[in-house]
């Protein structure tokens, strides 16, 4: 939010920054205040609000069982494998962009795991995206338990 000045911020999780008239950090009652203030200045329902939004599909969060030793490193490798070929921001693991979606790939901090989750328009490229991580994760690593 502080290299780019944007105004909001969240995460799948749930956790949702706000630089909108605060400091900046996660806050679930400002949020539930804040969205409260939103829909009481607005002649549409929430209902309506959300309607209007972009559709997208999305995977759950993906744990694949991968050595603590070997885990960071092989983020590393997807990065250079795929950072040629895709867009990436690689804070806290990589995010690939493929313009109509995303990839996340991340080392755990708390587990033996690599996390993954994906977005996309549709359900085709959804699975797009997921075949393009597996191949690269397969190529990094042959001994990986997906799981």
């Amino acid at each position: 939010m502080f290299e780019t000045g944007a105004l909001l911020a969240g995460e799948m999780s749930g956790h949702i920054c706000f630089a909108d008239n605060y400091f900046g950090y996660d806050d679930a009652m400002f949020a539930a205040c804040r969205l409260v203030q939103i829909v009481s200045a607005s002649n549409q329902s929430l209902g309506d609000m959300v309607d209007q939004l972009p559709k997208a599909v999305s995977t759950p969060e993906i744990r694949i069982f991968c050595d603590d030793e070997k885990k960071f490193g092989i983020v590393q490798a997807i990065k250079k494998d795929l950072g040629n070929k895709f867009p990436l921001v690689d804070i806290d693991g990589i995010r690939l962009d493929f313009g109509d979606g995303w990839a996340l790939i991340r080392a755990s901090n708390t587990q033996p795991a690599l996390t993954l989750r994906f977005e996309a328009n549709d359900s085709y490229r959804l699975m797009e995206f997921q075949e393009i991580v597996q191949e690269s994760l397969l190529r990094a690593d042959l001994n990986l338990n997906f799981l």
